[in-house]
């Protein structure tokens, strides 16, 4: 999935797949990349849209949805 860097202390990139609501994200400090499911396409724009990203993404998305390790 192609992800687009992210402004984001906590967060280097992102990638959305809207056909299949999955959320990747690529993240700072343990340099892994984890996929979200069932992230509908507002939440990925809200995400994108946040003043803080990082807040945002443990508020709305980190505990609301299964999570899965891709590297």
């Amino acid at each position: 999935m192609k992800r687009i860097p992210v402004n984001s202390s906590a967060i280097v990139s992102i990638g959305y797949d809207v056909s299949k609501e999955l959320l990747e994200v690529e993240f700072v400090d343990h340099g892994g990349i984890y996929q979200y499911y069932d992230v509908v396409k507002a939440e990925y724009e809200e995400l994108m849209r946040a003043g803080s990203i990082g807040a945002y993404f443990n508020q709305y998305i980190k505990f609301q949805h299964e999570e899965y390790k891709v590297d």
